[in-house]
């Protein structure tokens, strides 16, 4: 079984999947650097399954795109990574399978921006279509600050500033849960605790295990249907009595929650791959 592995960077995280997959009889693991490839629209890669391991976003969708084109499977697909990439696109996702998430409005100009966020009422977080790592977020938490924020962006007119995705502030005590999906498994979460509004671990939260529980279990499992399934991760709020979906994300980091929680989670993924190319 040779199984195809996508990437940018060896970061520890590939680091350990590749260790994982050492570890699995008969399979030979195929490294497949971003930075090296040539596509054409007919030659095919001679591996049964790859995995997406990519820091780009639109390297990820489009290597796999092509990769599927020849009659490759992928983990995650091309249509899981483009959904999970854009949040405008995961709010649609959740919101056609009934996942609760907080109020979100997306306007494409200053005026109806502003006017979208007044609907809301302050504070409001404005975020990037597409973004990662907690970067380019703003708690919006008055008119004036408002106006100075949709205005920088509009300037700076790039596609990540040029769609206003804006989601009601939400309370959550300091903290948030990232839940691990693999299949049609809820394998582990974490806790992530910070002063700051933004709890990512890499801008500097602190994870601790969370038990895993009915609620958990049933809403990331049903969040991670919505967007297609695969190796997720799922970033839940607790909010308004309940928990809330904030964010699903495709090539997930998990440096920070194997020891935490217990579980070995690189090496639930590598079993999910080669249980994949198997079928």
């Amino acid at each position: 079984m040779r199984v195809g592995f996508l990437h940018s960077l060896i970061r520890k995280e590939e680091k350990l999947l590749i260790d994982a997959f050492e570890t699995i009889n008969d399979v030979e693991l195929v490294l497949l650097d971003d930075r090296q490839l040539v596509f054409d629209l007919h030659s095919r890669i001679d591996v049964d399954v790859v995995l997406e391991r990519c820091i780009n976003h639109s390297r990820a969708v489009h290597g796999l795109r092509f990769l599927e084109s020849v009659g490759i499977r992928c983990v995650n697909n091309s249509e899981v990574a483009r959904i999970c990439g854009d949040k405008l696109l995961t709010a649609v996702a959740l919101k056609e399978h009934g996942i609760p998430q907080p109020d979100v409005r997306i306007a494409f100009t200053e005026k109806s921006a502003l006017r979208a966020i007044e609907e809301i009422g302050y504070p409001v977080v404005l975020k990037p279509a597409v973004g990662s790592w907690g970067r380019l977020l703003s708690k919006v938490n008055d008119r004036d600050a408002a106006e100075s924020i949709l205005e920088h962006k509009a300037i700076l007119g790039s596609y990540h500033h040029s769609i206003f995705f804006i989601q009601k502030y939400m309370e959550k005590r300091g903290r948030d849960i990232r839940s691990f999906v693999v299949g049609d498994e809820c394998i582990a979460a974490i806790y992530r605790t910070s002063e700051h509004w933004i709890t990512n671990t890499a801008r500097g939260a602190v994870a601790s295990n969370c038990p895993l529980d009915t609620e958990i279990c049933e809403l990331s499992l049903g969040a991670a249907q919505a967007v297609g399934g695969g190796v997720l991760a799922v970033d839940l709020l607790e909010a308004e009595g309940r928990l809330l979906v904030n964010e699903v994300n495709y090539t997930m980091e998990f440096r920070n929650s194997i020891d935490t929680t217990g579980v070995n989670i690189p090496q639930k993924v590598a079993d999910y791959v080669a249980a994949v190319a198997s079928q």
